[in-house]
């Protein structure tokens, strides 16, 4: 099907004169600063403060195109993923018109997102191997449907979708797909990330959270066209990341070695916690995983989460969500948090 960035923009976007900082309004280096009403005398943390952040991150998005392999242009960075979440449903969604298809169970923030918006939304659950049910897709789609939210490895099952599906989508459906790859870096799988070129529909999610360890500083990543980009960065608050986090981005994003070393000890302590807990009575199927969590069927979800918190350990009750009957999502932690969680559901096996 034919893609059409313009007939897909809402009309107040297209017609939106963007908030234009005191930062937008020069390039190039400057000696001082008297444009943006800081204080010139500095913080009381550090003097670099007091200085509002580069708004389109530029130092950032140039490592980052290094490390990614695509080009900075078609970057965009959000105050964690949620924003490029909300960004796109706003760009692209007429509230009380249009709508989105997700497809249950998966992560939380594209439903609620669009309920903030008041954009309609339509779920078509995935199949019971937790794969996409692409004719109940076909069927779902009509004409207000704007945005289709594909999340993969999906979170809470684990599991990555079918590229095939995937691509069957992308080559057929005239809106935007969005893929969110949060935990890509965990998975077999390559990333959607080198077929932004074929695809201008496509915007990829990923985040610094997972893989980098950097969930504290909100940095979340969108690829896209350099068109859509456009849109989403026309749209964000001016100073959306900010600078404390592009700094210690910065300093991460130097560091690929230590962060593949990490991801190779969390998917060698994802089997070895798996094997721990096949061998407890209670749990029924864990399934397979392409991320740092597994999702455990046991057979009391509710009583078995509540004898781990009173014992210290927070995991995820995922049992009352849709083809997650009875099942825990369990992070994976280090090696002595993965052995402390195992000796206490061993306790909870003798009660």
């Amino acid at each position: 099907m034919q893609f059409n960035l313009d007939d897909l923009i809402r009309e107040n976007i297209k017609k939106l004169v963007p908030y234009s900082s005191a930062r937008d309004e020069f390039t190039g280096e400057a000696r001082i600063f008297l444009d943006a009403n800081e204080n010139s005398l500095g913080s009381p943390t550090t003097r670099w403060y007091n200085r509002y952040p580069d708004p389109l991150q530029q130092k950032v998005k140039q490592k980052l195109s290094e490390v990614k392999g695509v080009p900075a242009e078609n970057i965009f960075l959000g105050n964690g993923s949620d924003e490029c979440i909300d960004i796109v449903i706003r760009a692209f969604c007429e509230p009380a018109t249009d709508n989105i298809i997700i497809c249950p169970p998966t992560y939380g923030m594209y439903e609620v997102s669009a309920n903030i918006n008041n954009v309609a939304i339509k779920k078509v659950p995935l199949t019971a191997a937790f794969q996409l049910d692409l004719p109940a897709i076909e069927e779902a789609i009509d004409d207000n449907t704007k945005a289709i939210f594909l999340c993969s490895p999906n979170n809470p099952t684990g599991n990555s979708l079918s590229r095939e599906d995937i691509e069957v989508i992308l080559n057929n459906y005239s809106g935007i797909v969005v893929i969110d790859e949060a935990y890509i870096n965990f998975s077999r799988f390559r990333s959607f990330t080198q077929e932004l070129q074929d695809y201008p529909n496509l915007v990829i999610l990923q985040t610094l959270s997972k893989a980098w360890g950097l969930a504290a500083l909100r940095v979340g990543i969108a690829f896209s066209s350099e068109a859509i980009v456009g849109v989403m960065n026309k749209i964000k608050p001016p100073y959306n990341i900010n600078q404390a986090s592009q700094d210690l981005t910065l300093q991460a994003l130097e560091e690929v070695e230590q962060v593949n070393d990490m991801i190779r000890e969390i998917v060698a302590q994802r089997q070895t916690l798996a094997e721990g807990l096949q061998k407890l009575s209670f749990v029924q199927k864990i399934y397979p995983s392409d991320a740092n969590f597994l999702l455990v069927q046991v057979t009391e979800a509710k009583k078995i989460y509540e004898y781990l918190l009173e014992n210290g350990i927070v995991v995820r009750d995922r049992s009352n969500v849709i083809l997650c009957l009875g099942c825990l999502r369990i992070t994976v932690g280090t090696s002595m948090e993965n052995e402390n969680l195992l000796q206490v559901l061993q306790q909870f096996g003798n009660t």
